[in-house]
């Protein structure tokens, strides 16, 4: 996606974000939101689009084509501008507290001078809130956990992925193999720093691949013939380590597991009377092997790894053991079961859509858009009813599923009664409202929409997203067993702002009895390709394809999809 795609969608959701801060209409806000989100998923350069070809992205209208054809003239808007200068220094960032809104953090700033997140949690441990009109024991405990979320130092894993492929484009020119390493490969949810390796049989080899990898740096922070780091414009930090050719699996081995992984594997070693580092495994001073990760373990007596398990949660065993499952691929899925369109929130129209999962050659897809009780999406039982004709009526390869995200209401209940639920192919439920229910409160209401006979998927289940609003509270065990009992699928959303069900759940819910699906829920033809991520929180979770409803055969989709009505 062109970075004058994504420049411009970051002014229009500053401006809606804005526009709520300074007590606007929120109804326009939502309309700037919904185009930042089209503009940034649309898969062409709008750099060169006149305001006509502009004003056909969904969601831009001439006000906001012609705010874009500004920032692409000018680099900024002059609107957004203006709302800027009418904000007190500070707000803007209280406000990425989740729990707190526009509204009470002008409040904060104006009553008690807060204009850091620094000082909002400094002022919530002393208890200077307690007084104020509005804030109560609930709205601590609310911004307590919204602090613990925001300020964390790591990126999305997305957002690491983008400059490790960015960076290895250009390596792989002037190496012989390069690939990257660390928590990324692992696949973890938030990434701190990224781990590029490299390999150069010469120094000046070295020399060359390190010139390469300097071009991304807006510091480089150390530099010299083995590891190189540099910090990028975003602030990430990325650390390239040139190894011999004949090192390679030693080191990717070293620099892929965590720590508590990578001690684990060395007291193997230990015992055996070894020594493991990153230039292979050694008797005394004799090497071994060190070529290829697959011979490094199998010389300690283990099977490999996959890189997602590599977090000393039982896999040294299980290797030991030969015992490794064999993990779900995103070749292994048939079809997406979450995605959206232009009808509701999403950015790009139906036949759009359905055009680029063909492309992925999926055996079958699932239309899911929002269902009537998220007011703020418009949909009525006479547009679902309509869509439900395009899609029958669209002639493709894939098997076609019309379903709905259903809204799952704090008392459990979903929106529409049996038998419209009836004609859906696939129901997909999940929370949107009403975050801070208690633990009880909330394992009930997942309980009951698990009950529903039409419900087939718990869509989230957590609701979180990253620097933005933390898990909700439930009791696992209970909502692990209630989809285990009725038949009710788990999903791991593939959004990198989400990546829920989290790992460190799924094997519990897998141990369960829970079945689950591995969904994008994606809002553009860009998202579909974000699969890739729930699949890695897949492997972390274990999971093979057996456990994937989406893996499965048309015909054992549709069995699982009757919930034994």
């Amino acid at each position: 996606m062109a970075s004058t795609n994504e420049a411009a969608a970051a002014l229009l959701r500053e401006y809606a974000e804005l526009l709520v801060i300074t007590g606007g209409d929120r109804f326009r806000a939502r309309n700037y939101e919904k185009a930042a989100r089209s503009v940034a998923g649309y898969p062409e350069d709008i750099g060169h689009l006149d305001s006509a070809a502009l004003q056909r992205i969904p969601g831009v209208g001439k006000s906001i084509a012609g705010k874009i054809a500004e920032y692409r003239e000018a680099g900024t808007i002059g609107a957004l501008e203006e709302l800027r200068a009418r904000i007190p220094p500070g707000v803007r960032e209280l406000t990425k507290v989740p729990g707190l809104g526009p509204r009470r953090a002008m409040q904060l700033n104006r009553e008690l001078g807060i204009a850091t997140v620094e000082d909002l949690a400094e002022a919530v441990k002393a208890g200077h809130l307690q007084n104020l009109d509005g804030f109560g024991a609930r709205s601590e405990e609310r911004i307590m956990r919204g602090l613990q979320v925001v300020s964390t130092g790591r990126v999305l894993l997305s957002a690491a992925m983008e400059t490790a492929t960015s960076i290895l484009a250009t390596l792989e020119p002037v190496s012989e193999r390069c690939a990257y390493a660390g928590s990324l490969r692992r696949m973890r949810e938030t990434v701190g720093d990224v781990d590029i390796l490299a390999t150069a049989a010469a120094p000046d080899g070295a020399r060359r691949i390190t010139d390469a990898f300097t071009r991304h740096a807006h510091q480089v922070i150390a530099s010299g013939p083995a590891k190189t780091s540099i910090r990028t414009v975003a602030g990430l930090q990325v650390d390239l380590r040139v190894v011999a050719p004949e090192a390679w699996g030693a080191a990717m081995q070293y620099f892929t597991g965590s720590q508590a992984h990578n001690v684990a594997v060395r007291a193997i070693a230990v015992r055996q009377g070894l020594k493991l580092s990153e230039y292979g495994l050694f008797e005394q001073e004799k090497l071994l092997v060190s070529r290829t990760e697959e011979e490094v373990y199998a010389r300690l007596g283990m099977e490999w790894i996959p890189p997602a398990m590599r977090e000393d949660t039982g896999e040294v065993e299980a290797a030991l053991r030969g015992e490794i499952p064999p993990l779900v691929r995103e070749k292994d899925i048939r079809g997406d079961l979450h995605t959206h369109t232009s009808l509701t929130d999403g950015v790009a129209s139906l036949e759009d859509m359905v055009a680029a999962a063909g492309r992925r050659r999926y055996e079958y897809y699932a239309v899911t858009d929002h269902a009537p009780n998220l007011v703020m999406q418009r949909m009525t039982t006479e547009k679902m009813l309509a869509q439900r004709e395009k899609v029958r009526a669209l002639d493709t390869e894939m098997t076609l599923l019309h379903g709905t995200e259903l809204n799952i209401a704090p008392d459990g209940s979903v929106d529409w009664e049996a038998d419209f639920l009836a004609g859906f192919d696939i129901c997909v439920a999940s929370v949107h409202s009403h975050f801070d229910q208690d633990k009880r409160a909330m394992t009930r209401r997942f309980i009951k929409a698990c009950e529903n006979p039409y419900v087939n998927v718990i869509g989230h289940p957590l609701t979180r997203k990253f620097g933005k609003r933390p898990p909700v509270e439930v009791d696992f065990g209970e909502l692990f067993r209630a989809c285990a009992r009725t038949g009710t699928a788990l999903e791991v959303n593939a959004s990198p702002e989400r990546l829920d069900l989290p790992s460190e759940h799924i094997r519990a819910a897998r141990d369960a009895g829970v079945r689950f699906a591995v969904n994008t829920d994606a809002h553009s033809v860009n998202h579909l390709s974000n699969l890739r991520y729930g699949i890695g929180t897949a492997q972390r979770g274990w999971l093979t394809a057996a456990d994937v409803i989406n893996t499965w055969p048309l015909s054992e989709l549709r069995a699982f999809l009757r919930k034994g009505r």
